[in-house]
């Protein structure tokens, strides 16, 4: 079933391809915006033929303007938005995805002007072409300022590291200074030594700021999940598990935020790497994460002096984290909006909302 969104402005029509998983598509016509119906991860033909079927479909009785699309150039949405600009004429805009997701908060809150924006998820290809998912983002239409990100962890492995959790797990123990006990405490799985020898001279590990391997460092060092079999299955663990022992107090030190924006929660992943009760580790983890994001968002609302924060990203389907970060922000007096469609579905309304006032600020 298509969804329709009311936008707070008038704009000529736009065509937004969305991202690679969860793929959908938006056309808007005036003052409104039709996302389409979910097509799916775009790693198979019929999804592609899919895609390719519900833009002519959308698109029939609309001659879009601009065609906007993910910064990832390898991504099928992203190369079929190239293909249609060029044969339609019509230029194409590059949105990056972080982006996308704060701007798509926007348009369902059909806010204005400027704020600022927390994007927590996987991955999504960074303007300096690393793996971003931890961003805090200063956007205002089609402008968008990147102030702040989680520290980078190194991904040992490359993609290989977002399905198998010990990994992050052995990098953020390499961060640490600790890399020598990455063999024996990983000794039954057979890449270990290897993996602990990557991290060591930094070999296919390319660095990453997502929330996502955050989660999936804390189930390894937890003992939670070594290998995810279905997406997200860390993550998923690690928050039943919280919410099964309780609330806890914030961990003491539990992050560090540094002058440049950088929130690094090595003290946190420290502690559980040490902690014999998973259960509690995992209440901890959460409570430390709510509290460490939301003193880094209102450090960042003071200096900015701008007081709404837009939540975005598949992380925020994770009720546990959302609703103590909401109720802490909201504390320090920040007006907090959500999505109830946080997670990739909904860049294609982002990557429209920032085309249209990309139009706009165009003059068309």
């Amino acid at each position: 079933m298509n969804n329709q969104y009311a936008l707070p402005f008038s704009g000529p029509p736009v065509l937004a391809c969305g991202a690679w998983l969860k793929n959908t598509v938006c056309v808007t016509q005036g003052d409104w915006a039709q996302v389409s119906a979910l097509i799916g991860d775009l790693g198979t033909a019929a999804a592609c033929r899919l895609l390719e079927e519900t833009v002519a479909e959308l698109c029939g009785q609309v001659a879009p303007a601009l065609v906007a699309h993910d910064l990832h150039p390898d991504f099928f949405s992203t190369r079929f938005a190239l293909d249609f600009a060029a044969r339609h004429g019509i230029p194409a805009l590059a949105v990056q995805h972080h982006h996308a997701h704060v701007a798509a908060v926007c348009a369902e809150h059909r806010l204005t002007g400027p704020l600022l924006g927390l994007a927590l998820d996987g991955v999504g290809l960074g303007t300096d072409g690393a793996a971003w998912g931890g961003e805090l983002l200063r956007v205002d239409g089609a402008d968008c300022r990147r102030i702040g990100h989680l520290a980078y962890l190194a991904m040992p492995g490359g993609e290989r590291a977002a399905v198998e959790p010990w990994r992050m797990a052995a990098a953020a123990l390499s961060s640490m200074g600790r890399g020598d006990e990455i063999a024996p405490r990983f000794h039954d799985l057979p890449a270990a030594t290897t993996v602990a020898a990557m991290l060591a001279r930094g070999l296919n590990c390319p660095p990453t700021s997502s929330m996502g391997r955050l989660f999936d460092a804390a189930a390894g060092l937890l003992g939670v999940n070594y290998v995810q079999q279905a997406e997200a299955q860390a993550a998923i663990a690690l928050q039943a598990l919280a919410e099964r022992h309780g609330p806890v107090v914030p961990l003491a030190g539990g992050w560090q935020i540094t002058d440049s924006g950088v929130l690094d929660f090595v003290p946190l992943l420290a502690a559980l790497a040490d902690c014999p009760d998973a259960a509690y580790g995992a209440a901890l983890f959460h409570a430390t994460l709510a509290a460490g994001l939301a003193d880094w968002v209102a450090r960042a609302a003071t200096e900015q002096q701008l007081n709404r924060v837009a939540l975005g990203g598949g992380c925020f389907y994770n009720g546990l984290l959302t609703d103590s970060l909401t109720e802490l922000l909201a504390a320090q007096g920040l007006q907090v909006y959500t999505s109830r469609q946080p997670g990739d579905a909904a860049i294609s309304l982002g990557q429209a909302w920032v085309a249209l006032h990309h139009l706009e600020r165009k003059g068309n």
